[in-house]
């Protein structure tokens, strides 16, 4: 059950955010496995005063512009780190196939353990 979150500067158009979003989520359903109806995702959209981030860090080769994005997935513990690098690799070719630069978005997985989600009612399916 992935949830997604993305961060991005003020202003961005809602094309912006549908690719970025459709990007993840196509990675997710295609390459992760994800159910295709499972789609949570969140969009933070911050003054630049509210989302600062280093041009460089650790070592990009171009500066991060404010077109910069950084996504946050949510994922029940068991993806091996293949999985999530055949999903980064897809991920960064359909951002760049919209015209984002792969160079400036930062992807961070976050491992739930299954007895930690409620999909809904309380009820905890996997536990």
């Amino acid at each position: 059950m992935p949830i997604v979150t993305i961060t991005v500067r003020k202003p961005k158009s809602s094309a912006f955010k549908t690719g970025v979003l459709e990007s993840v989520y196509e990675s997710l359903v295609e390459i992760g496995g994800a159910h295709p109806q499972d789609r949570f995702h969140r969009v933070h959209e911050l003054d630049a005063d509210d989302f600062r981030f280093d041009a460089r860090f650790p070592d990009l080769e171009s500066d991060r512009s404010d077109d910069f994005v950084l996504i946050e997935v949510l994922l029940g513990t068991g993806r091996s780190v293949k999985l999530k690098k055949q999903i980064l690799k897809d991920m960064m070719s359909r951002l760049a196939g919209r015209g984002l630069n792969p160079e400036h978005v930062m992807v961070y997985f976050q491992d739930v353990p299954w007895e930690s989600i409620s999909t809904g009612g309380g009820r905890i399916p996997h536990a």
